[in-house]
């Protein structure tokens, strides 16, 4: 049940960021089809996170490990780097991190039974 939950709740999560981020900037671009095109590199870094999805799904504690990694670097980044704070972030950014940690804890089960 823990295991298709933190599945679950890490691919929504990063697909609502990759699509944020994805659409998020392209109305510097002019907006649209073309802007949104025009911004993709901004989305680069989350399809990172769609590939740490798939390394969670089939071995967890090697995906659990770099997802905690992960998460623990873009809080950081986003939340610590430049002295802004923001709590709807820095509560997104660590969730990230938790699922990571839940995705360890998965597999290290995984492996003592």
């Amino acid at each position: 049940m823990l295991r298709k939950i933190a599945r679950t709740l890490l691919l929504a999560i990063t697909t609502i960021v990759f699509v944020f981020a994805l659409v998020s900037g392209s109305e510097s671009y002019g907006g649209g089809l073309i802007g949104i095109i025009k911004n993709r590199p901004n989305a680069f870094p989350w399809l990172l996170l769609f590939g740490l999805n798939y390394l969670a799904w089939k071995r967890e504690l090697v995906g659990g490990s770099t997802i905690a990694v992960f998460g623990l670097m873009i809080s950081w980044f986003f939340n610590f780097n430049d002295g802004r704070f923001d709590i709807i972030v820095f509560a997104m950014t660590s969730l990230i991190t938790i699922l990571g940690f839940i995705f360890i804890y998965l597999g290290i089960n995984k492996n003592e039974q």
